[in-house]
């Protein structure tokens, strides 16, 4: 069996994937795929990655998993689709002791153990940290935005370190990754990726986050303009979305306020330079998929 885990990290998708991959479960389930409700695996997988870090799973925990997940034809399944943004962690320890999802390894440790003898892989969407760590610190009770971040200077934040302690510690696990910022425009390929489909196959709601983050006048050019195109392939495809954003976005979707005490313009420009360095620093890691625009 192959599981497909997606992991957040948290302030990506507000469960905007799943509803997406639920959307085209009938169609991945001609190939195989299944996209289990959330409501069937939510509490059962998060207690799992917790408790089995330190033990053993029971003999016939993986069957009783896999009961739960596949109740429909599970005999013509071999891929399944799951998201739990909380599986490294929620947000007040993301940042203990100052390293980003400290118990990640452990946490993937333990859902191997549980699914022993499949195929694991993560899919991954990463942001930039001058706004996610807002975001994050926004959402905890930590009373200071130094005692949040565990003693670590924001300007050191790698999401490439993050990775690569995972490949470290799970060179059998499989790691797909996207950024955020880029969603609007892979977010058919993103689905696609974790349902293993071809990039031909069509998907339902590819446009969606598009479609928030453009005018209604811009979205009736953009489908007019593919309609009369629909030869386009799908790197093409997102350029035109590109050429589209630069005339039609709603510059209030997708400006964001950052509220931290001492943070200035420069802070926010020398973490998004950072990040966008560290861009290239991921698509060079080992065992490392990145899905780009």
């Amino acid at each position: 069996m192959q599981v497909i885990l997606h992991t957040g990290v948290h302030f990506t998708d507000e469960g905007r994937l799943l509803k997406g991959l639920q959307r085209n479960a009938p169609a991945f389930r001609e190939h195989g795929v299944a996209v289990p409700g959330p409501a069937r695996y939510k509490t059962l997988l998060g207690e799992a990655a917790h408790s089995l870090t330190n033990s053993a799973p029971a003999p016939d925990a993986r069957e009783i998993m896999l009961d739960e997940l596949l109740t429909d034809d599970p005999e013509h399944v071999s891929r399944i689709l799951l998201s739990h943004q909380h599986i490294f962690g929620v947000p007040k320890i993301s940042m203990q002791g100052g390293i980003p999802y400290r118990k990640a390894e452990e946490r993937i440790g333990a859902l191997k153990s549980l699914f022993k003898g499949d195929e694991i892989e993560l899919f991954i969407g990463l942001r930039n940290p001058a706004t996610w760590l807002p975001a994050m610190f926004n959402d905890v009770p930590q009373s200071s935005f130094d005692d949040f971040m565990g003693g670590l200077d924001p300007r050191d934040f790698l999401w490439s370190d993050f990775l690569k302690r995972l490949r470290n510690a799970h060179p059998d696990v499989a790691l797909t990754v996207w950024f955020n910022e880029d969603t609007p425009l892979i977010w058919g390929q993103i689905m696609r990726e974790m349902a293993g489909v071809e990039i031909t196959q069509k998907i339902a709601g590819s446009f969606d986050l598009l479609a928030q983050i453009m005018s209604v006048e811009g979205m009736k050019r953009f489908r007019a303009y593919l309609a009369q195109h629909p030869t386009i392939n799908e790197r093409q495809k997102r350029r035109v979305m590109v050429a589209f954003l630069d005339k039609y976005a709603i510059e209030d979707e997708i400006e964001e306020e950052l509220d931290i005490p001492g943070w200035n313009e420069a802070m926010v420009d020398t973490l998004t330079e950072t990040y966008d360095d560290d861009m290239w620093e991921i698509e060079r890691v080992p065992g490392v998929t990145v899905i780009t625009t």
